[in-house]
C-alpha cells in the first residue's frame, strides 16, 4: 500500500486505496470487524462514513475498539437517521444531534474529516456557506473535534466555490473518465443520462480540470467517489462509452488526477478488498487506462495530457506527465506558486534537457505535442 498526504491537515497520511461505507451497511457486527481488519492488514487505514445508519456506527465502533489512532474516518456533517432512514440535513439542532451520536455510537471524542455532506446546488452552497453550518464546523474544528473541513459534492462548480472559501481542507467528488467529460450539472443524475453521451463527447470538461488544478494548488486533497460509477464502468453493457475499464484502470486515472490522494471504494467482502489490494501487483497494462480512452471512437481525448505516462521511457529520464502536470498548474494560475516550483526543481529531470528526438509524441496515444509542452516548461520555470 501507498500513502498521500492530507497537506492541510498535520502531516495526516491516507492509503492510497480506501475504503466507501456501502459494503459495510447490512453485516453483522463479526462480518463488519472481519473486513476492516483484513482491509487494515492490506495497508488500508482511510474509511468514509457518510451513512448515519446506527448500525454502522455501532459495528464500526465495536471494530475500532483498541485502533483507533491506527485509521483515519471521515464522518458527514449534515447526515441524519429519521424514521429509520438516511436524511440529509441542514437543520442546526439535527446536524448537531447526529455528529454527537456519531461520535458517541464510534466510542471515540475526535473525527479526523468532518465532512460536509452532499453540496451540489448553488443554493445548497449559500445556505451552508452563510448559515450555520460552516460556523458549526469551524467551531468543531477549533476544539478538535474534526481535524479537517470537508466537502461532498458531485458539481465542479460548487466543489470550486467551497475550496475558493478557503475553509475546505479535503474535498469528496466524483471521478471518473465517463463524468469527467460531463459539463456542470447539478442533478447527479445527469451525469449517468444515456442521452448526454449519445453523441459523443470530447476531451475532460475544463470547469472540471480548473477544480482538480485549483485544489492542488491549493494544498486541498480529493478522496475520490464514483471510481467505478458504481460498477458501470466495469461493464460493457451499462458503461456511457459502451466499452469496460478494469478496477485498476479506474484507480490509476483517478490517482493521476492532480490533487487527488485517494479512491474510495464501496467493497462488499474480503475478496474485494483483496482484489482491489493487487493492484499493487497488477502490471503496467493492467493498469493503463489509455489502452481504453485513446481506441473509443465516439469520445476523444485528444492533444490534451492525460497523465497516463504513456510517453515514457524518455531517452534523457524526463517526466513527461509531471512536468506536464506543473506546466498546466502555473498556465491556470496564471503565475508560478512557490509549491509548483519546489515540486518542478525536485524533479530529477528538468524540460531543459529535452532533446527533441520525439520519441515521447510518437508514444502517447492522444497526441499531445510534448516537445511544445517542453519548451513551455523552460519558459516558465527557467531551466
Amino acid at each position: 500500500m501507498k500513502y498521500r498526504e492530507l497537506r492541510r491537515c498535520d502531516n495526516l497520511k491516507v492509503s492510497e486505496i480506501s475504503l466507501g461505507c456501502e459494503g459495510f451497511i447490512g453485516k453483522t457486527k463479526e462480518e463488519y470487524k472481519n473486513m476492516l481488519d483484513r482491509a487494515m492488514e492490506l495497508g488500508v487505514n482511510f474509511i468514509d462514513m457518510y451513512t448515519s445508519n446506527p448500525e454502522f456506527r455501532d459495528n464500526m465502533g465495536y471494530s475500532i475498539k483498541n485502533k483507533r489512532d491506527k485509521i483515519i474516518l471521515q464522518g458527514h456533517i449534515g447526515s441524519s437517521w429519521e424514521k429509520g432512514q438516511y436524511l440529509r440535513t441542514r437543520n442546526p439542532e439535527k446536524t448537531k444531534f447526529a455528529f454527537e451520536d456519531q461520535l458517541k455510537r464510534l466510542n471515540t471524542d475526535y473525527i479526523d474529516i468532518g465532512m460536509i455532506h452532499y453540496v451540489d446546488s448553488v443554493d445548497d452552497f449559500n445556505n451552508v456557506f452563510n448559515g450555520e453550518i460552516i460556523k458549526y464546523c469551524i467551531k468543531l474544528k477549533e476544539k478538535g473535534i474534526i481535524r479537517a473541513i470537508g466537502l461532498s459534492s458531485h458539481n465542479p462548480v460548487v466543489a470550486k466555490n467551497a475550496v475558493e472559501t478557503g475553509y475546505i481542507d479535503v474535498l469528496m467528488f466524483s471521478v471518473n473518465p465517463a463524468y469527467d467529460m460531463q459539463p456542470p450539472n447539478e442533478n447527479v443524475d445527469e451525469l449517468w443520462n444515456p442521452e448526454n453521451y449519445k453523441n459523443g463527447l470530447v476531451n475532460i470538461n475544463p470547469e472540471r480540470m480548473e477544480l482538480y488544478e485549483l485544489c492542488e494548488r491549493n494544498n486541498v486533497s480529493i478522496d475520490v467517489m464514483k471510481a467505478f460509477g458504481g460498477g458501470d464502468m466495469l461493464n460493457a453493457n451499462l458503461s456511457p462509452f459502451g466499452v469496460a475499464f478494469n478496477e485498476y484502470q479506474c484507480i490509476e486515472y483517478c490517482l493521476t488526477r492532480p490533487g487527488v490522494v485517494s479512491v474510495m471504494a464501496g467493497c462488499h467482502s474480503i475478496n474485494e478488498i483483496e482484489k482491489l489490494a493487487l493492484y499493487y501487483n497488477s502490471s503496467k497494462e493492467e493498469k493503463d487506462y489509455s489502452l481504453v480512452l485513446s481506441k473509443m471512437e465516439k469520445f476523444k481525448f485528444f492533444g490534451n495530457c492525460m497523465y497516463c505516462g504513456h510517453c515514457a521511457p524518455c531517452s534523457v529520464g524526463i517526466n513527461v506527465a509531471d512536468v506536464n502536470k506543473y506546466v498546466n498548474l502555473s498556465i491556470a494560475q496564471g503565475e508560478v506558486l512557490e509549491t509548483i516550483s519546489d515540486h518542478y526543481r525536485l524533479l530529477e529531470h528538468h524540460a531543459g534537457e529535452c532533446i527533441e528526438c520525439g520519441y515521447c509524441e510518437k508514444n502517447c496515444p492522444f497526441g499531445v505535442e510534448v516537445i511544445k509542452k517542453m519548451k513551455n516548461a523552460t519558459e516558465i520555470f527557467g531551466y
